[in-house]
C-alpha cells in the first residue's frame, strides 16, 4: 500500500510537472509570438511614417570612423537617384559639382583640398551657408554612369558651376548657351576658393570662422531679401517641434492647442514640406497622445516612447532643421536666429487666412506661444498682449494688423533693454517696422510723443498690402523659381518618396485608386473592430481634423 501510495503520488507529480512544462511552454511561445508580431507591427508603423514623408536629402555630415584625425566629409555626395531633387531644393544660390572616381589617385589627393573648401559652405557649422552648394559624384559606380554622361565627362576630377536648377539639363562642350561653368581653375583649395570670389564678388579666405562674416546684407531696403525666409521659416517650425519634444511639453491641457496649430500650418504653412509634414503628425495624433495621457500611471514611461516614434516624422522634412539661418542669421552666434524665425512664420500665416479664420488664428497663435514658447519672459508679455483683445477679429486684415502692431510693441521694449545693456545685435538693430526707405507711402507723418519723442501715423492700408506682399508673396517667390509651385500659383505637391517619376496608364492608376480605396476601408473596419473590442465598455468621442 505504501508502495502504491508512493508510486502514485510519483506519477501525479511527474504528470503534474510535464503539464506544468507543457504549459509554460505554450505560454513563452505565445508570448515570443506576441512579442514578435508586436516588435513587427512597431517596425512597420515606423517604416510607413517614415516613407511617407521621406525625400532625398542631404546626409548628415558626420566625422569619419577612426582616431578622430581624418577631415570631415563636407561635400555632398550625390547619385542618380538623388541628385536632381537635392539639387532643385536646396537653399544654396548656386551649386558645385565635383565628378571623380573613387580609384583615381589625383582625386584623392584633391579630395583634401574640396573639402576644405566644401567646410565654408556647407552643414550645420557652415561658416557661409545658403551660398554655395558643394557636391560630389563618383562616375566609377554603375549608377552614375549615365549622369556622367550626361555631363560630358572626359577626366578626374572635373568641376562644374551653376545655378542649381540648372544642373538637371546636363552640359556639354558643344553649348553656347550653357548656364554651366567649368572650372579650369581650382586644382588647390585657394585657387577653387579665389575661383569662387570672383564669380561672386565675395572675400571669402579658407580661415573664415562661423559668425565672422561682414557680408551680412542689412538693406532693409530691399523687399527681395525676404524671399529665402521660406527655409528659416521651416527651420523654426521643426525647431519649436524638437523643443516641444525635448521638454514634453505635450500634456493632457496643452495637447488641444496643439492639434488646432497643426490644423493651421497644414492649411496655410508657406512650405508645402511642412504642410504634409504636419498633416501626417495630425493623423497619427491620437495613436501617439491618446486623450488619456495624463491619467495613466506609466505617464513616463509612455510618453517617451512615443516622443521616439514622433520623432521619426519629421515635420518639415529629413533635413530641417538644417542648423542655419538665412535671412534671419545674425551677425553674431546668439542674435535673431529661432525668434526671428517664427515671427516670420506666424506674419506669414497672419496673410495667408479667410476673414472667417480670423478669430480662431488667433486664439491658435496665443495658445501655440502660451503653452510652447520656452522662454519665460516673452512667453508672459505675448500673453499680456492677446488677453488686452476685448473683442473678436472679425477679418483677416484686422489680425493681420494686430499682429503687425503687437510685433512693433515687442522691438520698441526690446530696443530699450538693448540699448541700455549692449545686447543688440550692431548689424541688425530692433527697429519699428516698415522702415521709410521700405514703404515710403506707409507714413503719414511723426506726431509729437510725451518727453519730446515722436510717434509714427500709420497709413494702415498701405501697411496690410506691404505685408501681404512681403509676407505672402514674396515669401513664397524662391519656390516659384525652383519650380515647386504650378504656373497658376497653386501648390504642387510633389511625391518625396522617390525621385524617379513613373508613367501610369490611366486605366492602371483608376484601378490602383480603386485597390486601394477598398484597402482602406477594409483596414479601416478592421480598426474599428478591433477598437470596439477593447473599448467595449468605455465611451468614446470623435474630433473634427
Amino acid at each position: 500500500m505504501l508502495f502504491f501510495t508512493k508510486t502514485f503520488s510519483f506519477e501525479f507529480h511527474r504528470s503534474c510537472d510535464r503539464k506544468k512544462s507543457i504549459f509554460v511552454q505554450s505560454v513563452s511561445s505565445s508570448m515570443s509570438l506576441m512579442y514578435w508580431i508586436l516588435i513587427l507591427n512597431v517596425w512597420v508603423f515606423k517604416a510607413s511614417s517614415l516613407q511617407a514623408g521621406s525625400r532625398a536629402v542631404l546626409r548628415e555630415i558626420a566625422a569619419i570612423d577612426g582616431d578622430g584625425s581624418d577631415p570631415k566629409d563636407y561635400a555632398v555626395e550625390l547619385n542618380a537617384t538623388s541628385f536632381d531633387a537635392v539639387l532643385k531644393e536646396t537653399p544654396a544660390a548656386y551649386a558645385l559639382v565635383e565628378f571623380f572616381a573613387h580609384w583615381c589617385p589625383a582625386c584623392r589627393n584633391y579630395k583634401p583640398h574640396y573639402e576644405k573648401v566644401a567646410r565654408l559652405f556647407n552643414g550645420p557649422n557652415a561658416v557661409h551657408p545658403g551660398i554655395v552648394l558643394m557636391t560630389r559624384v563618383d562616375c566609377a559606380l554603375k549608377i552614375n554612369t549615365k549622369l556622367c554622361g550626361k555631363f560630358s565627362v572626359g577626366h578626374y576630377p572635373m568641376l562644374f558651376w551653376g545655378p542649381p536648377t540648372k544642373f538637371s539639363a546636363g552640359w556639354s562642350s558643344d553649348q553656347a548657351k550653357s548656364k554651366l561653368s567649368v572650372i579650369d581653375d581650382g586644382r588647390t583649395a585657394e585657387r577653387l576658393l579665389n575661383w569662387i570670389n570672383k564669380q561672386i564678388g565675395s572675400s571669402y579666405g579658407l580661415d573664415d570662422e562661423k559668425f565672422e562674416n561682414e557680408h551680412l546684407s542689412s538693406n532693409i531696403s530691399d523687399p527681395g531679401q525676404i524671399a529665402r525666409a521660406v527655409y528659416d521659416v521651416e527651420e523654426a517650425t521643426a525647431t519649436s517641434f524638437d523643443i516641444i519634444l525635448e521638454h514634453k511639453m505635450i500634456k493632457s491641457g496643452t495637447r488641444a492647442s496643439l492639434i488646432k496649430f497643426l490644423q493651421l500650418l497644414v492649411a496655410h504653412h508657406p512650405s508645402r514640406r511642412c504642410r504634409k509634414g504636419s498633416a501626417e503628425v495630425l493623423v497619427n495624433f491620437d495613436d501617439l497622445y491618446p486623450l488619456d495621457i495624463g491619467s495613466s500611471a506609466r505617464h513616463d514611461v509612455d510618453t517617451t516612447s512615443m516622443i521616439g516614434v514622433l520623432r521619426d516624422f519629421h515635420i518639415c522634412g529629413k533635413d530641417v532643421p538644417r542648423g542655419y539661418w538665412m535671412f534671419c542669421r545674425g551677425s553674431r552666434n546668439d542674435t535673431r536666429g529661432f525668434s526671428c524665425g517664427l515671427w516670420v512664420l506666424m506674419h506669414s500665416l497672419s496673410v495667408k487666412i479667410e476673414d472667417g479664420e480670423s478669430q480662431s488664428t488667433f486664439t491658435s497663435m496665443c495658445d501655440f506661444i502660451h503653452n510652447f514658447f520656452i522662454c519665460e519672459e516673452c512667453r508672459q508679455h505675448f500673453y499680456e498682449m492677446c488677453s488686452s483683445v476685448k473683442s473678436p477679429f472679425k477679418t483677416a486684415r484686422d489680425f493681420a494688423l494686430w499682429l503687425w502692431s503687437s510685433h512693433n510693441e515687442v522691438n520698441e521694449r526690446l530696443m530699450k533693454e538693448e540699448a541700455s545693456l549692449k545686447t543688440g545685435d550692431p548689424k541688425f538693430p530692433k527697429i519699428i517696422w516698415p522702415p521709410k526707405q521700405l514703404c515710403p507711402s506707409c507714413q503719414h507723418s511723426r506726431v509729437p510723443k510725451d518727453k519730446g519723442s515722436s510717434q509714427i501715423e500709420w497709413n494702415r492700408d498701405e501697411v496690410f498690402k506691404l505685408l501681404i506682399s512681403y509676407y505672402g508673396n514674396t515669401l513664397v517667390s524662391f519656390y516659384k523659381e525652383k519650380g515647386l509651385l504650378g504656373e497658376d500659383g497653386s501648390k504642387v505637391f510633389v511625391d518625396d518618396s522617390s525621385n524617379s517619376a513613373v508613367v501610369v496608364p490611366v486605366g492602371a492608376a483608376l484601378a490602383i485608386a480603386l485597390a486601394s480605396c477598398a484597402f482602406g476601408a477594409l483596414a479601416c473596419y478592421w480598426r474599428s473592430q478591433q477598437k470596439s473590442r477593447k473599448y467595449f465598455h468605455q465611451l468614446h468621442t470623435l474630433k473634427n481634423i
